[in-house]
């Protein structure tokens, strides 16, 4: 009785829309007889039997009337008839869906439509059983049964004297549960992405949001998951159609979206090459503001490339310098498929011809040959300067690791405050005899280049402070929250402009706290009271610590030459000195003044030993000729009228489909908002609205529903340019191993008995044939060591113990195979693993008896499970006794 009564609740409730709140009262009666167990069958049998009637009534009384009186009925196309029977169908429960059409043999006109349940067919067993699930289909969805050869359905005809369609078969009846009306959204047929939606997940996915995100937002502005007329499916198969649509076009619609930003603005700039099989390989751009952004802080350029920023592993090579306020700002950008010499070439070739103003005084890379080249060839008045984090880096893995912990701060002391390249020379000649840094051929390449990348020999020359490539880091890992390795070309360029936008944004931000704030000054130095209106906020708080720091240094004269005079600065505190000592220099003829720190000259601002000096000469204000006007306030008042560059592009948002949705949005809240409070207002405002949407739809517009995005268009033409080839550039995504995981990589590993490849100390052959402890001492007493030749003929020892390990180098050419040394020695300090290279050398070059190493004492061993570690043979303390 209980099945019946549920077929019967399906069957007759779900058949007409109005017939609903009847059916909610039944099933909610239904479900009360599950309340309690003793009176469950007394219960449910009363209820089935007014369920019964209610339907019965109903039955006899409407439907059947309805029913008939669907046969004949008219609607202007057979469009309008499918939107007729889909909304019966949500009413009803089930999925509508379009099944078979006809067409007039001679005119290929369609004349008869038919409109089915979704679950209208079956299933051909056969072709399941024996082809499709025949073999393992990786990455297919595992998916039931759906079809049950329902026969619902409705049929339209096109009259033939008239334009009108006429309903000439109707079925009503399911052989399958209908779907219950929280459910009912899921339905396909009734799941719909709106233009609105494709567009705002489309701004969405510009900001980097993933869909994931993009449908819980949905969710919050809908009201709830079966308000937003779609699921997360839809979303991802409409992600998955504009890629579909965008394949074999990414090329052609970049070179058409340039083309348009050209149109709307004659100061973009753009150009591109492609390959012989007519590839996209390299591409370069810039926009007016760009351009502007150079002519006034194009003095000092960061250039590097980043990887995996878009689906064909195309190297972003980004153009980066300094605004007045200190942030990052983009000068230029592009796209390469190598990292050539020819590559960079071209790039920097179009960099230059696309900016309005000469060169760059200074740019700075990376330490790569092929930018080298190309920078030396394309702007030979340019210094390049090399990266300076980088390459103190990469002192750990030039140098030996025992050295590199001892030295490597006096080696950063002696490369950044060398304040002159005398005392550069000077510092550096020491390390290098008194710490054997001699015989190092990276340390000596590195200093025969040292007039590329040492601050001494290049802080002469303004770089807005900066002395590496960080600026450039860091605006690769701003662009990456918003691009990923997924994008297509122009996936790429949009969420790249919207995060241009985010980055230009925060300048005017900048701008406007310099307008409506005023830092707090300090003192009551006129100096201040002067530059407080005249920098940036930035730079000025930059400036203002420079002012109370000069109060600390006295400023005597030394000397004095027919063209000059020599000035000394020095920190005092309570009649001590502090802080090195500084010369400052007067050019009487120019009138200026230089101090030997360089801080003026490198950063742009005068620094505290310059203010040293002015207060002493009784210089209230700064003169002009100390103040960079890049890091005024007024900085980029001059170019705004400049012919060349133009103003601002603005973009056409106002008749964006996203504005106008927003604008109408905002509206629509609002009245909502008012109607919600009473069900009088809402009952209202409901039928304003299904007024309204009909008023809406009536209204002609030439068919133009607006552009979502210019990106997206349609390529009914021949498309001329091919997409790139997937590429891969060096340091693209190699993931870094440590010393320890490269040693036990499987492929290299290296016996630590024998020495040969294939096997591990586990395994070894040779495992057995280990000679036996001699001279009276036992097994347990000595650590074995092995020695084992290099190719370069330096000999290699490791020691065999499980709870000692120790890699020695031996500078020298010897026969060694084992040797045994006693265990269990001092370890008193970790770093130092062997003793006394001159007697070692000594030691062994006079031994004829491998095991007359065993009579070594005072050997240092360092205990650890987890390390070998290598030296160079340092001499450290006492001496190896002779055996």
């Amino acid at each position: 009785m209980c099945s019946q009564f549920t077929s019967l609740v399906f069957d007759g409730r779900r058949s007409t829309p109005y017939r609903a709140s009847s059916l909610a009262v039944a099933e909610a009666e239904a479900e009360e007889v599950q309340d309690t167990e003793s009176e469950a069958k007394s219960n449910h049998e009363l209820k089935i039997s007014s369920c019964e009637n209610v339907m019965e009534e109903s039955k006899n009384s409407n439907e059947s009337d309805e029913l008939e009186n669907s046969i004949g009925q008219e609607f202007e196309s057979h469009e309008e008839a499918y939107n007729f029977y889909n909304d019966y169908a949500r009413e009803a429960g089930f999925s509508a869906r379009i099944a078979n059409s006809k067409k007039n043999k001679e005119t290929g006109e369609i004349y008869w439509k038919l409109f089915v349940c979704s679950k209208e067919g079956k299933t051909d067993e056969t072709y399941q059983n024996t082809q499709k699930f025949a073999v393992a289909r990786i990455g297919e969805r595992n998916r039931g049964k759906t079809w049950t050869g329902c026969n619902s359905r409705l049929a339209v005809v096109k009259q033939q004297t008239g334009q009108l369609w006429v309903v000439k078969k109707f079925v009503e009846q399911h052989n399958h549960v209908l779907t219950t009306p929280s459910k009912v959204h899921l339905l396909r047929s009734h799941r719909h992405v709106s233009v609105a939606k494709k567009a705002l997940t489309q701004q969405l996915a510009e900001a980097n949001i993933p869909t994931c995100q993009q449908v819980r937002l949905l969710e919050i502005d809908s009201g709830g998951p079966s308000s937003i007329g779609c699921i997360e499916r839809d979303l991802r198969n409409h992600e998955r159609n504009i890629r579909e649509e965008q394949r074999g076009h990414d090329a052609d619609t970049l070179i058409e979206f340039f083309t348009f930003e050209r149109e709307k603005s004659p100061n973009f700039y753009f150009d591109y090459e492609v390959d012989s099989a007519n590839k996209l390989v390299r591409c370069f751009w810039a926009d007016s503001e760009s351009r502007r952004s150079y002519g006034v802080f194009g003095d000092a350029v960061v250039f590097d490339t980043t990887y995996n920023t878009n689906q064909y592993s195309m190297i972003f090579a980004p153009f980066v310098g300094v605004n007045h306020h200190g942030q990052t700002i983009l000068f230029a950008s592009g796209l390469l498929s190598d990292e050539t010499a020819k590559s960079f070439v071209w790039l920097f070739s179009k960099f230059l011809e696309a900016m309005p103003t000469q060169a760059p005084q200074i740019i700075i890379t990376d330490q790569d040959a092929a930018i080298a080249k190309a920078i030396s060839m394309v702007l030979p008045f340019t210094f390049h300067r090399y990266c300076l984090w980088h390459i103190l880096n990469k002192f750990s893995e030039k140098i030996n690791v025992m050295v590199y912990n001892d030295e490597y701060h006096m080696l950063v002391n002696i490369i950044k405050h060398s304040e002159s390249s005398d005392e550069f020379e000077e510092r550096w000649a020491f390390l290098m005899e008194n710490r054997d840094f001699a015989n190092n051929e990276w340390l000596c390449g590195m200093y025969a280049i040292r007039s590329r990348w040492v601050p001494a020999y290049v802080n002469h020359i303004f770089s807005t402070g900066m002395s590496s490539s960080q600026r450039s880091e860091s605006g690769h890992s701003f662009f990456k929250r918003y691009v990923n390795r997924k994008n297509s070309i122009m996936e790429f360029i949009t969420r790249f402009n919207m995060a241009l936008r985010h980055q230009r944004h925060e300048e005017l931000v900048a701008n406007h706290v310099d307008i409506s704030e005023q830092p707090r000054l300090m003192s009551k130095i006129q100096m201040e009271h002067q530059m407080v209106h005249i920098y940036t906020k930035k730079i000025f708080l930059l400036f203002q610590k420079e002012i109370d720091e000069s109060h600390f240094y006295i400023c005597t004269k030394k000397s004095s030459h027919g063209d000059s005079k020599v000035y000394g600065v020095e920190r005092r505190e309570h009649g001590k000195t502090f802080d090195r000592y500084r010369q400052l220099t007067y050019f009487i003829e120019s009138d200026y003044i230089s101090c030997s720190c360089r801080t003026f000259e490198f950063n742009g601002y005068p620094c505290r030993h310059m203010i040293s000096y002015l207060r002493k000469k009784q210089v209230l204000l700064l003169p002009e000729k100390y103040i960079f006007r890049r890091w005024t306030k007024n900085a980029k008042m001059h170019c705004l009228q400049d012919p060349t560059l133009g103003f601002t592009d603005q973009d056409s948002s106002s008749t964006s489909l996203m504005a106008r949705h927003g604008l109408l949005g905002h509206k629509a809240s609002l009245i909502v908002d008012d109607a919600a409070l009473t069900a009088a207002r809402s009952a209202f405002l409901m039928g304003e609205f299904e007024s309204l949407h009909l008023r809406v739809k009536e209204v002609d517009d030439g068919g133009n529903i607006g552009s979502m995005r210019h990106n997206i268009t349609t390529h009914e033409q021949s498309h001329t340019i091919h997409d790139p080839s997937v590429v891969r550039a060096k340091g693209c995504g190699k993931r870094l191993k440590s010393s320890k995981e490269k040693s036990m990589s499987r492929g290299n590993r290296q016996c630590g008995i024998c020495g040969q490849h294939g096997h591990d100390k586990r395994t070894c052959p040779k495992r057995n044939e280990r000679s036996t402890a001699i001279d009276g001492r036992g097994e347990d007493d000595y650590v074995e060591m092995q020695h084992v030749e290099r190719d370069d003929g330096t000999f290699t020892s490791q020691a065999r113990d499980d709870g000692c390990k120790c890699l020695i180098a031996f500078d020298l050419k010897v026969e060694l195979t084992y040797s045994r040394i006693p265990s269990g020695l001092p370890s008193q300090d970790t770093r130092q693993i062997i003793s006394y290279h001159k007697s070692l050398i000594h030691l062994l070059k006079n031994t004829q008896n491998h095991h007359s190493l065993m009579g070594v004492q005072n050997f240092h061993i360092f205990n650890t499970n987890t390390q070998n570690f290598s030296t160079q043979c340092t001499p450290i303390r006492n001496a190896i006794h002779n055996p």
